[in-house]
């Protein structure tokens, strides 16, 4: 089992690392100088923001009811009058129609805070319901593909179609075949709606998915622990996402160069986002996996998922955290972005290390989540709030575009301590092994080495040189000192597939 994850973690990283290729291609096309200005380039990525808020209200749990339950529905019903994914469905387009009724309602609430600083925001602010609807269909059939263990097709979808949408769009606009930059933010707000619908049609295609509304029996004997699983996993993630898009949402509505702001903390964030990258195809590939283990009270398999997900992603953390921080300032001179985005680096630098605690700390998430612990999910996230609105408002006040990032790094780190705290407490699960501790000390070793080495080497030389080395350098270790159980058994595929085909 566990070589089946390894497999799909692997397939849907590279995945994920083609559709994050398309997206540095976007990126340099947004920051480039003479195709967008910041405040667009910000704007289209507070679309992004304002969607992933507005769908933490509209899905209503829908995703996590789905992995929580999907086995049950599919171990005792026909696929024809398995009801789950219509029920998901309905329920997510009625409450998107009422987040949108709301959003009418508080529009010159929006307005007020946002139109000092983010003007553009104002005028195009019915536009981020499209793809706000878009993404709700979305992340609901998405939880379901994953459950069909279907993750590297929705991955693909995900962080591939949806980002060349972009890209053509992005082509259209500088080729003047889209002719100004309000046609281009419109049809930019349909790419998410058009992946819901790709992913909708291949399920019905393939007849993996069955719409009826024909209350199962499943349905009727578990309904109430699902009106309880459901209220207390939404809350949760609602202020956990609520959380996490904050800082963007404040830069925006508090700082005075709001969108300008937002720009250049975004190409930050993106950076950090190709750190995070392994973690969605780890958890997509392991989510099935531990509700099934949960459910078979195989404690022992979810214990081996939990470290191997941990030493994974911090490895893949900690080698992508030093190679793009040895290469930010260097890359944005070499490729001739905007000068504003240098401001950038520091931000880049508290984000990634956020990312790296976050990564690797393991699925803990996903574990707690799927347990019969899943109330404390709410409770964490509600203490991650408390730490995080307050921390985020106070430091980008006084700290402006760094502030942010120094709220992330405090509430993140302190909000997984209390998870794997719980996890060990309850179930005697720990995520880390000595082999953690060699690849934080291996990471500083390689950034220092690589610094002092290559400091004065500059252009795509510098760029070109140093990665190769640090890459050669860390990967190398890794294998030398065996950090991960995966890494061989990989590499020995790897050289039977070679093998064959010569």
């Amino acid at each position: 089992m566990s070589a089946q994850i390894r497999k799909h973690s692997i397939i849907s990283s590279a995945v994920i690392y083609i559709g994050f290729a398309i997206g540095a291609l976007n990126t340099y096309l947004f920051t480039k100088e003479g195709f967008f200005t910041e405040e667009q380039y910000g704007l289209t990525q507070l679309f992004v923001t304002t969607s992933q808020l507005i769908v933490s209200f509209a899905s209503l749990g829908m995703p996590s009811y789905i992995y929580k339950f999907y086995h049950y529905y599919n171990d005792h019903l026909e696929p024809r009058k398995n009801d789950m994914i219509a029920w998901a469905l309905l329920t997510g387009l009625v409450c998107f129609a009422i987040v949108f009724a709301l959003g009418i309602a508080f529009e010159s609430l929006f307005a007020r805070k946002f139109s000092n600083g983010s003007a553009l925001a104002v005028y195009y602010y019915y536009w981020m319901y499209p793809m706000s609807l878009g993404l709700t269909i979305f992340g609901i059939l998405e939880a379901y593909g994953w459950s069909l263990r279907k993750s590297i097709l929705t991955n693909f979808l995900k962080e591939v179609q949806w980002r060349a949408l972009v890209t053509i769009l992005i082509l259209l606009f500088i080729v003047k075949i889209i002719p100004d930059f309000d046609r281009f933010i419109k049809l930019y707000s349909f790419a998410y709606p058009i992946i819901a619908l790709t992913l909708l049609v291949y399920l019905i295609a393939t007849k993996k998915i069955h719409l009826t509304f024909r209350v199962s029996k499943v349905t009727r004997r578990f309904f109430r622990p699902i009106i309880r699983f459901v209220a207390f996993i939404y809350s949760g993630m609602l202020v956990f996402t609520i959380s996490q898009q904050f800082d963007s949402l404040v830069l925006a509505s508090v700082t005075k160069t709001g969108l300008k702001n937002l720009g250049i903390f975004t190409l930050a964030q993106f950076l950090t986002s190709l750190i995070q990258a392994p973690q969605r195809s780890i958890i997509a590939a392991s989510m099935p996996y531990i509700s099934k283990a949960w459910k078979d009270k195989k404690i022992g398999q979810i214990q081996s998922i939990y470290q191997r997900s941990s030493i994974n992603q911090l490895i893949f953390a900690c080698l992508l955290f030093t190679l793009i921080a040895l290469n930010y300032t260097d890359a944005i001179l070499t490729f001739k972005l905007k000068q504003s985005f240098l401001l950038g680096f520091a931000p880049f630098i508290l984000l990634g290390l956020t990312k790296v605690v976050d990564m690797g700390t393991g699925v803990n998430a996903q574990i707690i989540g799927t347990s019969t612990y899943w109330k404390f999910d709410f409770i964490s996230g509600i203490i991650l709030l408390l730490f995080m609105l307050p921390l985020t408002y106070i430091f980008t006040k006084r700290y402006g575009l760094i502030g942010p990032p120094i709220a992330n790094l405090i509430s993140i780190t302190l909000y997984n301590i209390i998870r794997i705290v719980f996890l060990w407490k309850k179930f005697r699960l720990f995520p880390f092994t000595k082999q953690s501790l060699y690849t934080v000390i291996l990471s500083a070793v390689v950034y220092l080495a690589a610094w002092l080495l290559f400091r004065n080497l500059h252009s795509f030389t510098g760029l070109f040189t140093r990665s190769i080395f640090i890459v050669a350098l860390f990967t190398g270790s890794v294998y030398r000192l065996n950090l991960t159980p995966d890494l061989k058994p990989v590499l020995e595929s790897l050289r039977k597939r070679l093998r064959k085909r010569i």
